[in-house]
């Protein structure tokens, strides 16, 4: 048999599916009048496994994994990067301070962008965001030390 792309991005579907599963199931599920803490990474690990299903079924059809250019590796791990220690950073230093720093970095130094879009970028949607979970629903964001 031949790998192919969607053979391997499939098979991570589905196994990061089933990691969400395991860990998911300590949170109540619930019932669909009054769901718990665990029905949405549920309902959102069995959707993400039924579509790298459905990618696995179809993968004859990509091309195969040796014809992948790797390129853009350097931007892609950049990226990845980025994110991880956004991640890393996300409870302990707050909302406010990690995301525009996180939208900053990705758009000035892996897309390149000028330095005042960049920042006018990730204040714009930071604020948006905030605004959104804070007034909209009314959902709690990550203090940092500093307080916000």
């Amino acid at each position: 048999m031949n790998l192919r792309r969607d053979h391997v991005a499939g098979g991570a579907f589905v196994v990061a599916g089933a990691l969400v599963l395991a860990v998911s199931g300590a949170y109540p599920f619930g019932t669909m009048a009054s769901p718990g803490a665990g029905m949405m990474p549920i309902l959102v690990a069995g959707l993400v496994m039924a579509f790298g299903i459905a990618i696995l079924l179809r993968a004859g059809e990509s091309p195969p994994l040796s014809a992948i250019d790797w390129g853009d590796a350097k931007h892609a791990l950049t990226v990845v990067v980025v994110a991880a220690v956004a991640v890393g950073a996300y409870a302990e230093v707050g909302f406010l301070a990690t995301i525009p720093c996180m939208l900053f970095v990705l758009t000035f130094v892996a897309e390149r962008r000028s330095l005042l879009w960049s920042a006018g970028f990730s204040i714009g949607v930071s604020a948006l965001a905030y605004a959104l979970f804070i007034i909209v629903l009314k959902t709690p964001l990550p203090r940092g030390p500093f307080g916000f």
